[in-house]
């Protein structure tokens, strides 16, 4: 059985818990109180901790967020990209068999209207069909183009809104 690449799983299965909380949560933390059981070296450094210590850790946890933001954001983007190609090939492939029926329907209904309406006949009726059909999708299709237009141009008739 293959798996789906989309899911990204945890190493360890799902099986990792987070840490409980505190029991005390109300309690002022103090970093050095944490160090008073530990090795007196641990409770030196900490005490001892600057202020522009405390902003290069800071400065390197951010470093660290924006390394693994972009990190993520270039692999969805890399996702979006993959999936858009599909899309479009498959809508290309599609499209292009869409106007194969359509002239596969186009010769059938000529073939068979010829005996009523003599070949020339058979022929106009279905391309004046054709054409009709094709001009009522265009005319939808600028009726939407227009309303997507009047939606992006709405702002200048709307009234400005005072925040």
């Amino acid at each position: 059985m293959q798996e789906d690449d989309s899911v990204v799983r945890p190493p360890d299965g799902g099986t990792m818990r987070l840490p409980e909380p505190p029991v005390d949560t109300q309690a002022p933390v103090d970093p050095v109180e944490g160090l008073r059981g530990a090795a007196p070296e641990d409770a030196d450094r900490a005490a001892k901790r600057s202020l522009f210590d405390d902003f290069e850790a800071l400065f390197d946890d951010a470093r660290t967020y924006v390394d693994a933001e972009l990190s993520y954001q270039k692999s969805r983007a890399g996702f979006v990209a993959d999936r858009l190609k599909k899309a479009v090939a498959f809508g290309l492939v599609g499209a292009y068999f869409g106007v194969l029926a359509t002239v596969a329907l186009a010769v059938g209904l000529i073939i068979a209207l010829t005996p009523l309406i003599t070949a020339w006949g058979a022929t106009a009726l279905v391309v004046i069909a054709l054409l009709l059909i094709a001009f009522l999708l265009i005319r939808r299709a600028r009726q939407a183009w227009n309303e997507l237009s009047g939606a992006m141009n709405s702002t200048e008739d709307e009234p400005a809104q005072n925040d």
